[in-house]
Formats: structure tokens, C-alpha cells, sequence
């Protein structure tokens, strides 16, 4: 049998990905210290509890941040391998120092609602870029990712879960107003992961089954440049063959190929998906022409 070989990345992609994950950790580090921790308002998993547990013994927040995760980090390791283990280690040591550098620093604003929006919007970013470059900043995820198996829920569904409890505490400890604005916090945090980890563009697969399918597919490929694959289709109800178009596209490319497909046979059948990673073949994110 073939041995595989593990290829080791290139240094520059090494380099990019520490840089990456740094100014994230840096911003998540902002997004707490500047924004949300001075005006008690929590972020969820980990961070969370750190922020609670630092609040009613005074101790500094990077201190439990370094702490509370480390556990979890072994967890990554023995799940998720050695660069994930060593990227979040690294994060989170970056998180924890910086939480401290401004943790003296007085935040930007006292209006609760701005500080909520912009710090989880920060905090989100940051968390984001972080995950983009193969680490993690909160174990809540982790812990998530290793009893997947053993629980009847999906990962996203434990988070959620945990989330409530522990957003469900801010209120205990800070006032039931800060724990509705954690939750904010919270939502917005989670959308901008969602945006930096997926990317502002955004890739679609697209499937398009129509009786014009080739003059579909030749205006795909004239006016949005993407290439198109032909697959045979057969009607389960009809028994009639049908050429189905399969394509990928951009977010930003989404409403021009709809007008496309409009133009050329409204009763077209149209499905279009959301993919999370895109490798390999000729495709290239673009904006539209």
C-alpha cells in the first residue's frame, strides 16, 4: 500500500497564518476590554464564564481566559491534531496578554447599546479570523466538536445550549438588562464569524434544470465567466431525460445569474446553496462584470 505524504506548508503561509491569528486574537481582545467588559455585558462560552469569574473576584480576565480554555485545548489535540492545538494555544496566549495590555485603557464609549453592536462586532471579527487561519479562541467549541458523537444534537445545537446557560448567568450576577444585552452581543459576534469564516463573497453551487439548459449554460459562461457541467437527469413522475446545469458562483453573482435564468425560461427549475470551502479546478472569487 502507498504511503501518503504530508506535505509541510509553505513558510509564508506559516507566517500569514500567525499574523492572522494574532491581529484576531488582538481584536477579540478589544472588542472585551474596550467594549463589552467595561459596561458588563458577556460574550458567550468560555469568554463568558471568564468574564463572570473576573468580575466577582477581581482577578485580571486574561488570567481565566488562559486557564479555562487550556483543558479544552487538550481536548482539540487529541481531536483535532498537533497545528490546531499549537494555533489555539498560541491564540489564546496572544488573547490573554493583550486583554491585559488594555484592560487599563477606558473604554470608548459608555452607551451600552454602541458598546454592545461594536464589541461584538470587533470581538466576531476577530474570532472569525482566527478560525480562518486553523485555530479556536473559546473551548466551548471544542468541547462541542468532541461530544458531537454522544449526544443526540448537532455541534452548532450544543453551542447554543451551553450558550443559554451561561448568558442565562449574566443576569444572576450582573442585572437581567446586561444579560439581554449579552445575548445581543452575542448574535452579532456569532453573524460576523459567520461573514469572516465563510468570507464577504461568499461561495454558491448552483443547479439549474431546464429544456434550454445548453443556452442557459453558454450565457453563464458568456456573462458571469463561470464555467458550467452538464449532468444527465431523468423525471422520476415523467420517465423524460433532462440536462442539469451545475455551477459555482459568488454571493455577489447570485441576482445576475437569477435574471439570467429569467430571461432565458422562467419556469426554469433553480436551486441555489450556500458552500462553505471551494478548492481545486479553475474557480475563481471575482466581482461581477
Amino acid at each position: 500500500m502507498a504511503t501518503i505524504q504530508h506535505r509541510k506548508l509553505p513558510r509564508t503561509k506559516i507566517i500569514l497564518r500567525i499574523i492572522g491569528i494574532t491581529i484576531g486574537a488582538i481584536l477579540m481582545a478589544t472588542g472585551l476590554e474596550i467594549f463589552l467588559v467595561p459596561n458588563n455585558v458577556v460574550d458567550g462560552g468560555i469568554t463568558g464564564i471568564s468574564i463572570m469569574i473576573s468580575y466577582i473576584s477581581g482577578w485580571k480576565l486574561g488570567i481565566f481566559l488562559f486557564l479555562l480554555n487550556m483543558p479544552f485545548v487538550y481536548l482539540g489535540y487529541k481531536q483535532m491534531g498537533k497545528t490546531f492545538a499549537f494555533s489555539t494555544v498560541y491564540g489564546i496566549i496572544i488573547l490573554s496578554i493583550f486583554t491585559a495590555v488594555f484592560h487599563p485603557i477606558p473604554p470608548f464609549t459608555d452607551d451600552i447599546l454602541l458598546a454592545t453592536v461594536f464589541g461584538g462586532m470587533i470581538l466576531g471579527i476577530g474570532v472569525g479570523m482566527v478560525i480562518r487561519n486553523g485555530g479556536a479562541l473559546d473551548g466551548t467549541e471544542i468541547l462541542a466538536i468532541v461530544i458531537n458523537n454522544k449526544v443526540p444534537f448537532s455541534v452548532g445545537q450544543i453551542i447554543v445550549i451551553m450558550n443559554i446557560f451561561i448568558l442565562g448567568a449574566a443576569g444572576f450576577v450582573f442585572s437581567w438588562d446586561r444579560a439581554m444585552y449579552s445575548l445581543l452581543a452575542y448574535v452579532i459576534a456569532s453573524k460576523a464569524i459567520d461573514g469572516v469564516v465563510a468570507g464577504l463573497e461568499g461561495s454558491k453551487s448552483v443547479w439549474i434544470i431546464s429544456d434550454v439548459a445548453e443556452e442557459i449554460g453558454e450565457a453563464v459562461n458568456a456573462r458571469l465567466g463561470r464555467g458550467v457541467t452538464y449532468l444527465q437527469g431523468e423525471g422520476a413522475y415523467t420517465g423524460d431525460n433532462k440536462k442539469v446545469i451545475f455551477s459555482i458562483i459568488t454571493r455577489l453573482e447570485e441576482s445576475k445569474l437569477t435574471t439570467i435564468v429569467e430571461e432565458i425560461d422562467p419556469s426554469a427549475f433553480l436551486a441555489i446553496a450556500d458552500i462553505s470551502e471551494v478548492r481545486g479546478g479553475r474557480f475563481k472569487k471575482k466581482g461581477i462584470h
